[in-house]
């Protein structure tokens, strides 16, 4: 806030192409702990520096369409990772060699432990890779036989570096490319009184924890981020449990991860689409959306299994992934929304750094919302295998797993008794519940969007005793 974007951006570049650097360095030496310090830490430090700056400098230069901007720079970037990865995979391929093979039959010597054989001249370490030690790595072409130690590469030290410096100068170029506008600059025909336009009424950053806005606007991010990040969290564990045993034939494998895909389409569309929404029918409108939509989704999938389970209905199945993917570009809308909605009620002026505490609430999301889909999860397996169990014959459950019933608990814990094998000694007619496994999950996502619909009612105009007064601007020069 206080040093420019530029500052920040260049600072960002440094922290975030020096941790891959600094990574690979791990990397290429084996250093753990070189890796976590570059990758882990001054990665992230990157990462936080990077994040804020394009959004607040956008929304300064299009202060009527505030919604557009901050979707588009998140979007940009959350679809970071669709660059990445093939990138990635393309520098490993081009970097990486594979270690000397010797042959399947080597005549080998043996000094304290190790494997020796000549090669070139030269007696060298070797070690033997057998099929099955093969059929862990990632590379194709190998034979089974003797392979000179430490020869070939992974190639994954030169990919590090090669995006690190990619990185570095790519973040280097924004960071001189971006400017400000002048602190009097104004678009042609805009109302500046309007709510969603105007730059004047600012609250300092140092005030936002004392403001009740803040905390509404945070629990709705909390409520609806823990449910989309919950959601992509169990997306393809889900589908193959609570659809595979129903639609073997069409919820497959590529099928699941055909639904990922989709949950991540709707995740980016949904970040540009609801920003632009939201332009033309106002931040609050928009989050009653978000809010009120995600409680009638989260608390209707699991009438939609059940349909899908008791009638084998392919309509059923597409009106949940197509709901499931809706849910998910909410997701995505909340966080494009975020950076403008917070312009509306606190002022433009500190967005970045009013911005960077909002997001503490993301923190909280992403520590409550996967884990508490699967916690309730392993909640309703349990109350399952127990209601299982009062309807199996004690003699077939001896017979099935080699103990009384007595020992279930111990079973239960060892993974040895599970639903699916109680299904095989259950008495004819009994429902599997596994499909039903998610449903407390999805009601839960729904009760707790409903308390985060309530406080997003609740938000009304900032107390103008919180705004920073309006001092005359001094004629200042553009920044450069």
């Amino acid at each position: 806030q206080s040093t420019g974007p530029r500052a920040a951006i260049a600072a960002a570049s440094l922290s975030f192409g020096g941790g891959f650097l600094l990574s690979a360095i791990g990397v290429a030496t084996h250093n753990i702990g070189l890796v976590y310090l570059g990758y882990g830490m001054f990665g992230g430090i990157g990462l936080g520096l990077s994040y804020t700056p394009p959004i607040q400098t956008l929304i300064e230069w299009f202060p009527e369409k505030r919604g557009l901007a901050s979707g588009l720079t998140i979007m940009g970037f959350g679809s970071g990772a669709l660059l990445f990865g093939p990138t990635a995979a393309t520098l490993l391929s081009k970097f990486s060699t594979l270690p000397t093979y010797l042959g399947s039959t080597v005549q080998t010597i043996t000094e304290n432990g190790r494997l020796f054989a000549e090669s070139g001249g030269k007696m060298v370490e070797v070690v033997y890779a057998n099929a099955s030690d093969l059929a862990k790595l990632s590379y194709t072409g190998l034979e089974e036989g003797f392979y000179v130690v430490g020869s070939g590469n992974t190639g994954a030290a030169m990919t590090l570096a090669t995006i690190g410096i990619g990185y570095t100068l790519a973040m280097m170029a924004s960071a001189i490319a971006i400017k400000k506008p002048h602190p009097t600059y104004k678009v042609a025909g805009v109302d500046t009184s309007s709510p969603a336009v105007q730059t004047t009424n600012n609250v300092h950053t140092d005030n936002m924890f004392k403001l009740p806005q803040f905390y509404a606007l945070g629990t709705s991010l909390v409520v609806i981020a823990s449910g989309g990040l919950g959601l992509i969290g169990v997306a393809k564990p889900l589908m193959s449990e609570v659809f595979g045993g129903t639609l073997p034939n069409i919820v497959t494998a590529a099928f699941a991860s055909s639904f990922i895909l989709m949950l991540s389409v709707g995740n980016l569309s949904g970040r540009l689409a609801w920003a632009a929404i939201s332009d033309k029918i106002g931040r609050p409108l928009t989050f009653h959306i978000f809010t009120f939509g995600s409680i009638a989704i989260y608390a209707s999938l699991p009438t939609i299994i059940q349909q899908v389970v008791q009638n084998q209905s392919v309509a059923s199945l597409g009106a949940f992934c197509g709901l499931s993917v809706f849910a998910i570009s909410i997701f995505g809308g909340v966080y494009s929304l975020l950076p403008a909605y917070e312009s509306d009620l606190f002022g433009p002026k500190y967005v970045g750094a009013n911005h960077g505490k909002m997001l503490l609430f993301s923190s909280t999301a992403a520590l409550l919302g996967p884990s508490t889909f699967l916690y309730l999860r392993s909640a309703s397996e349990k109350a399952a295998i127990t209601d299982l169990l009062s309807k199996v014959d004690a003699s077939c459950f001896e017979a099935k797993f080699g103990s009384p019933m007595t020992m279930a608990d111990s079973l239960i814990e060892a993974k040895t008794v599970t639903v699916a094998k109680l299904m095989e000694i259950a008495p004819a007619g009994t429902m599997d519940p596994t499909p039903f496994l998610y449903d407390t999950s999805f009601y839960s996502i729904a009760a707790a969007i409903t308390i985060g619909a309530v406080t997003h009612s609740m938000i009304r105009p900032v107390n103008p005793k919180w705004y920073e007064k309006v001092e005359e601007l001094e004629s200042k020069p553009i920044d450069k």
